[in-house]
């Protein structure tokens, strides 16, 4: 009698909003290949209603949730950080001990994906790293690349960050150029690129602004880990720049970083003070509907890595403020400026008088997902890295 193949037991732990988007087109592939089992385990702000509950959407796309992990320490600072990652390691090395994967997929760079990275690696659980080699200019990139050295195969989503991760000293067989994943939904919507969904209805939020139909900005800046005290700053500079324009506008809530208290705070006190009826505020958005509202915009503002990957991709035309981005590879849709009102609000005039750019395919054409789950049903999962030195 001949014995069947045993799947492979691959286990995604997704943190954040921003990571779902990231990896849902491998979590399908992975989930419809019939050689692999996903296991989904959903962790820290993406079960979190503040932060739009990114469970929600994953549960409605069909993803069994195969743990739930509750790590997030209140506070929103540095020590908040660290306690929420020394939490997850404890919570998710139960979770892998039930699970007995037999590999462990970790996502980008935030501060809650260390969590899976250490309690994978010292379990002996072979780690799949997506999206390392890249650089930008704050603590993820110091999380990004101790992953990377914990990791034993590389998804990375450009040429460039595969050399970079090669040149750390990790084996070129373990490398692999899959592009990123949150450019096959950018494709997808590019092919159908029709905002056929009313923001309001589907999504609530805070705020009643007309006229959007005629031309809408987005804005998502995120905090800065290393300059999280200035996030109150910060914001306020974008703010003040959006509200000279009077322009409709999307405004999009931070994410769960430290200083993201200190960002909300100076949102709050501005739309007490100001007449802001022309902004529109969301907690979250599921992924393809954010992108379409994106491909229809005439330009994001912040400092969302969007705008650097997908917006690049589509050809929207982006304002990058600040230094989370730092160092990352972009598009010639990219418009860099400092937290300066007169330059965010000089840099958006401009990308608006400019519209539309031609395609920068710098993290992928569309297929990442698929190529992922192919990998993972092939690539020799070790985590023995001896042999690299």
């Amino acid at each position: 009698m001949k014995t069947l193949n045993k799947k492979r037991k691959i286990c995604v732990v997704v943190t954040a909003r921003p990571s779902y988007s990231r990896i849902k087109t491998a979590l399908r592939a992975i989930h419809e290949n019939e050689h692999l089992e996903l296991q989904l385990v959903v962790a820290a702000s993406a079960l979190l209603d503040r932060y739009g509950k990114a469970v929600k959407y994953m549960e409605e796309d069909g993803f069994p949730i195969a743990a739930r992990v509750i790590n997030v320490i209140e506070g929103e600072d540095l020590t908040a950080q660290a306690k929420t990652t020394g939490l997850g390691i404890l919570e998710l090395s139960s979770v892998f001990e039930r699970l007995n994967p037999d590999a462990v997929v970790t996502i980008a760079d935030r501060f809650e994906t260390m969590s899976t990275a250490i309690a994978a690696s010292y379990m002996n659980i072979p780690l799949v790293h997506i999206q390392g080699g890249e650089v930008t200019g704050n603590i993820d990139e110091k999380v990004r690349h101790a992953i990377t050295k914990l990791s034993d195969v590389h998804f990375v989503a450009s040429a460039k960050a595969k050399e970079r991760v090669i040149k750390m000293g990790e084996f070129p067989e373990t490398v692999f150029n899959t592009g990123c994943p949150s450019i096959d939904l950018a494709e997808h919507i590019n092919q159908n690129p029709k905002l056929d969904f009313n923001p309001f209805e589907k999504y609530g939020g805070v705020g009643n602004i007309t006229g959007w139909e005629n031309g809408y900005l987005v804005v998502l800046q995120h905090p800065v880990t290393t300059e999280y005290k200035n996030s109150r700053i910060h914001i306020s500079k974008t703010l003040n720049a959006i509200h000279q324009l009077k322009m409709p506008t999307f405004w999009f809530w931070p994410n769960v970083d430290a200083g993201s208290d200190g960002t909300s705070k100076g949102i709050r006190a501005f739309r007490e003070k100001n007449n802001i009826d022309f902004i529109h505020f969301f907690k979250n958005m599921e992924g393809q509907d954010f992108l379409k509202l994106l491909l229809n915009s005439k330009c994001l503002i912040g400092n969302s890595s969007a705008g650097i990957r997908e917006c690049s991709y589509l050809g929207i035309p982006v304002v990058n403020i600040g230094v989370r981005q730092s160092g990352r590879e972009r598009g010639r849709n990219t418009i860099d400026v400092d937290y300066d009102e007169s330059q965010i609000k000089g840099a958006i005039e401009k990308q608006l008088l400019h519209g539309r750019y031609d395609s920068d395919p710098i993290y992928g054409s569309g297929d990442s997902g698929k190529h992922i789950a192919q990998l993972l049903e092939k690539v020799s999962l070790t985590f023995d890295k001896k042999l690299s030195y």
